[in-house]
């Protein structure tokens, strides 16, 4: 019988997968493709048990394959699967670091997996990072004599860094490499660095299976979750074989499958522009994002595309069921145009049957959940104050309290204020001073991503709300509009967050019946390395569903933004929002007032840019889109998608 996984690749027309070079099943979503990981893997278990055989699996960590630990520590709970017969190998470890370390990929393995099931002890393995430098050689090749006296490793999961990176396989290693210590890549540095807290703590160099040693493996299974990876997966799948790109390396493996979310497949060929490898069902959607892409590709506004550019470059089709290339040209045209208002909320008394919006009702009450205390401001700052201006009962539900993107010399500066404050105004507190005390003594031990103090922890939360008041009063929204729902799932201290609960929906629930809004807004800007993103809006959509019965959801339109991390293509826009040259000016000075992630945030990701630049750099790239397409010219512009409950 076969595997669902298999079962994903073949049920896909050949044509489709013409250019991916390794067999690529794609699911909806990373929750569904991790059980099919997971059940292929117990299955393996299950057969070598019966055979009296040892199953060697080769294991990763990193966030990509906790929910196929999480589906087989269930199956081993709930199906007793049992691990004795099961024999690990982890790909890597950061050296040097100790196994209790917060960062260490020990302590990852006991707590998402090995701590749940009953493997025996002395059947993991995992690269050991406190050994002595001049040890390690020997270690490596005692690691890979280990994995051949085992049976060699019948099934090898694997993540993929941004740089193409398999274990910790930097570019520029070669196909033969062996388990090894390598230096990483600055880009894996800065990956890593909101995990450790900072680029300056994350270990320069690491433990790592060698590309030879992964490709011997009898089945690998290289997953990826999110829009992040997209561009790589492509590379991966898709582009020649280089050593630049380790996991290219993988087309070579007989036995190799890539298994990928919607979101992470959305680069692929088959996915982006299909009609350069077979026939198309043309629906509207398809039209408009082929449209769009060939005017880019010609550099042509949409009213000047000719049958012969239709033709020349995969759409022929097209033009033989919606042509001539006139008649889609105006169509998309119009589309384009449609979306394109100055109202987001509605324009009153006016014919809204071509607007994205409707008329009525004015004012709306509008509800914009911001998951950081800055993600309205950096992502729709420019939509929120024309929404106040306008007239709107605009509220702001900040969903995480954002704590740990503070830096602590910043809560030292803040609790020396109030000491200081108390004292030159005759308030002198002992308990003031001794806070301050405990807080400075504290510090002064910390080390690098441990898990600060409740009393920090305050403090930083407090100098986010600050901020957030400080940027939404800005904007014209009033203080009682700003809600502060500080959900559970965040509140651990750590970038590693709880999964979510049914406080946090209960809480938006709450929230949601309490304004009973006409629009509201949410982030769909999933490319947010650190996942809060994706949890905050799984904790809106959970909430509506909840809601769904309720008068006033029939009302209500759902919205959703992007910006922080990466922007909406012009094809899938349903909302585009200009914005004046002073009005950038003004969500400019409203993202300023997040002064402790200004200059220098604590997590900035890879791009090097400020939020505030990364936002209005992306805003004016989808005017200038807009422009290109031969739409009107504006200084920018904020697209959103409606999310239809």
């Amino acid at each position: 019988m076969k595997s669902t996984i298999s079962e994903r690749v073949s049920s896909v027309d050949e044509r489709l997968r013409l250019l991916e070079k390794i067999p690529t099943a794609i699911f909806d979503d990373s929750q569904t493709a991790s059980l099919a990981v997971a059940q292929e893997i117990a299955e393996t278990i299950r057969n070598k048990a019966k055979k009296g055989e040892p199953c060697v699996l080769g294991l990763a960590t990193g966030s990509t394959p906790v929910k196929v630990y999480e589906e087989l520590v269930r199956l081993h709970r709930e199906e007793e699967l049992s691990f004795q017969n099961v024999v690990t190998f982890n790909l890597d470890e950061y050296f040097p670091i100790e196994p209790d370390s917060l960062q260490s990929y020990v302590r990852f393995m006991h707590e998402h997996l090995f701590d749940h099931i009953n493997i025996p002890k002395d059947q993991i393995h995992i690269p050991d990072g406190t050994l002595d430098e001049e040890k390690v050689e020997q270690y490596c090749q005692q690691y890979e004599k280990k994995i051949k006296s085992a049976g060699g490793i019948d099934i090898q999961i694997l993540g993929i860094g941004k740089t193409g990176h398999i274990g910790f396989n930097e570019p520029g290693s070669r196909k033969d490499s062996k388990t090894r210590l390598i230096t990483l890549d600055k880009v894996t540095r800065t990956d890593a660095a909101s995990s450790f807290f900072g680029e300056e703590y994350v270990p320069r160099r690491a433990i790592t299976m060698g590309v030879g040693t992964i490709l011997k493996a009898k089945r690998i299974f290289l997953m990826a979750w999110g829009e992040g990876k997209a561009p790589i997966i492509r590379e991966a799948v898709e582009g020649e074989i280089t050593e630049t790109v380790p996991a290219t390396y993988l087309q070579e493996h007989p036995n190799a499958a890539v298994i990928l979310d919607e979101a992470a497949a959305e680069q692929l060929t088959r996915f982006k522009t299909p009609w350069l490898l077979s026939k198309c069902d043309w629906d509207d959607i398809l039209i408009r994002k082929a449209v769009v892409w060939l005017c880019r590709k010609l550099d042509k506004p949409v009213l000047k595309l000719t049958d012969e550019d239709y033709n020349e470059h995969g759409m022929a089709d097209l033009i033989t069921k919606k042509g001539p290339a006139y008649n889609i040209n105006i169509k998309i045209f119009n589309e384009l145009q449609h979306t394109i208002t100055g109202w987001p909320g509605g324009k009153p008394k006016e014919d809204d049957k071509y607007r994205p919006e409707r008329a009525e009702p004015f004012p709306k009450r509008c509800l914009i959940f911001s998951p950081h205390p800055d993600d309205d401001v950096i992502s729709m700052g420019g939509t929120l104050i024309r929404l106040v201006d306008h007239g709107h009962d605009v509220h702001v539900a900040y969903q995480t309290s954002g704590n740990i993107a503070v830096f602590d010399d910043e809560a030292v500066r803040f609790a020396d204020f109030v000491t200081d404050y108390a004292d030159i105004f005759g308030m002198k507190d002992e308990k003031a001073d001794a806070l301050l005390n405990k807080i400075n003594d504290f510090l002064k031990q910390k080390n690098p991503g441990e898990v600060d103090s409740p009393e920090i922890k305050t403090i930083k939360g407090l100098i986010r709300k600050g901020e957030a008041k400080a940027a939404g009063r800005y904007c014209g929204v009033p203080d009682e509009n700003m809600h502060f729902m500080n959900l559970p799932f965040y509140e651990t201290g750590r970038v590693k967050k709880k999964p979510l609960g049914q406080e946090d929906i209960d809480l938006t629930v709450e929230l949601l019946r309490e304004i009973k809004p006409h629009q509201v807004y949410v982030a769909g800007d999933l490319s947010d390395p650190h996942g809060t993103h994706r949890v905050c809006l799984k904790a809106v959509f959970e909430a509506l569903e909840v809601c769904k019965e309720d008068k006033w959801i029939e009302d209500c339109f759902v919205w959703m933004y992007r910006g922080a991390w990466q922007e909406w293509d012009v094809n899938e826009i349903e909302m585009a929002v200009p914005l004046s040259p002073i009005e950038l000016k003004r969500k400019r000075r409203a993202i300023f007032k997040h002064q402790s992630q200004k200059d220098r945030p604590l997590f900035p990701g890879t791009d090097t840019r400020e939020f505030w630049q990364r936002s209005e750099d992306r805003n004016r790239e989808t005017a200038k889109i807009y422009d290109d397409l031969g739409l009107a010219e504006y200084e920018a512009i904020e697209g959103f998608v409606r999310y239809h409950t």
